[in-house]
């Protein structure tokens, strides 16, 4: 192949053309539907046990306190398993990684139907964790084998979309499930929908672009010409520690470290604080509590069509992530200062929304990182690290909203608005202006 770009200049390409029946046009696009329609699962699963606690809270005699320790082993076993992950899907593939992924966790997300009590729930719970994990390393490996430079943020925000997706229509899903079904029959019935999910993705998945028989020669073309050049040539990776001795890495573990406790306070408290500082029941829960992530979803494809039309004007890739990166947190500061001190629930959920959307622009610029400055088994490598590094941040968080909580939470939102300098200022500091230099000894 001639002229490839590297994720410095990532030149516009024309797409592909129409080819010949037999082929799947745009098939890049199908899989990163799957895959988005596989995170939309994973955040219907998770979610039910928040939107449905006040229920089974009564039900079982539970408490919040017993809450948080529920959701920490669920956290504990999502940090162990992102890392783990990481390197399952480098070794296996996407393909199988995926189906790995999404059956444990679908199996664990019915198995909920048959706690008896916080034992069970945390065993259960844990399972899920170590199962859920694997969408976000398996999506960004993906994304890079599937997409060229300039699209893989678009790419991105379509699978954080689908997460953003997910956590809107849970609730009111979940709400609905519940009232019909109660919290045993729902969790059976989203426990099914996840298994269903394997049979469109091992019949399309079959193979990498390179030797997928359904994807056009124009589309293959496409996608292996604006792929760095290092990716052609089979790239076999870096050591961890290898890996770990670049500030570039540094730059996506710290600043997930920092920034994803914010998405997961939201996520894993926003129900139970709807129900805390308003009343809500779980049906009017289900009504509230998905429009933030509306903004989310803005956020996730907003943030993935800003930096690709940054890289088609001519800016170098990592500046364009940076400034994304930044304008999250300028959305993300005020608005999560201005949540500490609304007075009714519709100032929250819109306060909310605005916090959310700036999360999503960011979040979905730096889970982009890894891909932009390493290649080949590097890529999920570093995503799992960097994701297991958020899990870390996210625990310390769950353990300290019980205690935060006790008179207001107010502090709550003082903690998420603290943390956002710091998740962006790790970025800034330490990812410089490209890719790092990587010497021929460091490959595994």
């Amino acid at each position: 192949m001639k002229n490839l770009p590297t994720s410095e200049s990532a030149p516009v390409s024309t797409s592909p053309e129409v080819e010949p029946e037999g082929k799947v046009q745009g098939l890049r696009w199908w899989i990163i539907g799957l895959i988005a329609l596989a995170t939309i699962i994973n955040y219907i699963d998770r979610n039910a046990l928040a939107v449905m606690w006040p229920g089974i809270a009564d039900d079982l005699q539970l408490d919040k306190e017993q809450y948080a320790l529920v959701v920490s082993f669920f956290m504990v076993a999502y940090g162990i398993s992102q890392t783990v992950s990481g390197r399952l899907f480098d070794r296996v593939g996407t393909r199988l990684g995926f189906v790995l992924s999404i059956g444990l966790w679908s199996v664990a997300a019915a198995l909920h139907a048959v706690a008896r009590g916080l034992g069970s729930f945390a065993l259960f719970r844990a399972l899920l964790g170590l199962g859920e994990a694997g969408n976000w390393p398996g999506a960004t490996k993906s994304n890079a084998e599937w997409f060229p430079v300039r699209e893989r943020a678009f790419a991105q925000g379509l699978f954080n979309a689908g997460a953003a997706l997910g956590a809107v229509i849970s609730a009111p899903l979940i709400a609905y499930f519940y009232g019909s079904l109660g919290w045993r029959g729902t969790f059976l019935l989203i426990g099914a929908i996840g298994l269903l999910w394997i049979i469109p993705w091992w019949l399309i998945n079959k193979a990498s672009p390179d030797k997928h028989p359904w994807l056009s020669k124009a589309e293959r073309t496409y996608i292996l010409d604006g792929q760095p050049p290092e990716v052609i040539q089979n790239d076999p990776g870096l050591s961890v520690k290898k890996l770990l001795g670049f500030k570039q890495s540094w730059a996506v573990i710290l600043s997930r470290f920092f920034l994803d406790p914010i998405w997961w306070l939201f996520i894993s408290w926003l129900p139970i604080y709807l129900n805390d500082e308003f009343g809500f029941d779980i049906k009017q829960i289900g009504a509230f509590a998905w429009f933030p992530y509306v903004g989310a979803a803005i956020g996730s494809i907003g943030g993935g069509l800003l930096v690709g039309w940054l890289i088609r004007k001519g800016w170098p890739v990592i500046k364009a992530r940076k400034l994304c990166v930044g304008l999250g947190g300028l959305l993300m500061l005020p608005a999560l200062i201005v949540s500490a001190f609304v007075r009714s629930p519709e100032e929250a959920m819109m306060a909310i929304f605005v916090a959310l959307l700036g999360f999503q622009i960011a979040i979905g610029n730096i889970q982009t990182l890894p891909s932009d400055f390493f290649s080949g088994k590097s890529v999920g490598t570093l995503a799992g690290i960097s994701g297991t590094s958020a899990v870390f941040g996210v625990l310390i968080t769950t353990w300290l909203v019980p205690y935060m909580t006790q008179e207001s939470y107010t502090s709550f939102f003082g903690m998420a608005a603290l943390l956002v300098p710091l998740g962006v200022g790790a970025v800034y500091l330490l990812s410089g202006s490209g890719k790092p230099t990587i010497e021929p000894s460091d490959a595994v």
